[in-house]
């Protein structure tokens, strides 16, 4: 049961408002029991428990408890220093030494690949502009000039209406 309605605290307020109605269509006692249970314990903002910030320390409660359960640390220490790379300490302080050295020089060979990368799509977009430019300069200017304010602008020979 504790499992359904941590479940509907993550949804929040709209889940518990859908299983409310639920119980109402199903049998009205079922709706009001759970009406009365939104309201005294607070789910709602109201009733005894008091509104969102005791919710809001209950849900980093829960979420600090997860964090935990999956050994992530909170602080600094050495725990913190290994999990620098993202990883739990395997209990090995040579492989978790090792570890960290390659997740390093990973990161800088990403770094250089990443900016070799950069410098590629550079030259691409440099020698497709002067392709364009080229193009532009070795086509024949034959007379077709394309209008784009469709005849009514003074410049085109036409009327200029307002």
């Amino acid at each position: 049961m504790s499992e359904l309605v941590a479940k509907l605290d993550d949804l929040g307020q709209a889940a518990w408002i859908a299983v409310m109605v639920l119980g109402f269509v199903v049998f009205w006692p079922v709706g009001l029991a759970i009406l009365a249970y939104l309201i005294w314990s607070g789910r709602m903002g109201c009733g005894r428990n008091g509104g969102w910030s005791s919710r809001w320390e209950r849900k980093m409660q829960r979420f600090t408890d997860k964090m935990d359960r999956w050994g992530v640390p909170q602080s600094g220490g050495d725990r913190a220093r290994s999990y620098a790379a993202g990883f739990a300490p395997s209990g090995n302080r040579a492989f978790d030494d090792y570890r960290e050295m390659t997740m390093k020089r990973l990161e800088e060979e990403f770094g250089e690949f990443k900016s070799f990368l950069d410098k590629l799509r550079e030259a691409k977009d440099k020698q497709e502009f002067e392709q364009f430019m080229n193009d532009r300069r070795n086509r024949p200017s034959g007379g077709t000039s394309v209008d784009v304010g469709g005849g009514n602008s003074p410049t085109s020979g036409g009327q200029f209406r307002p």
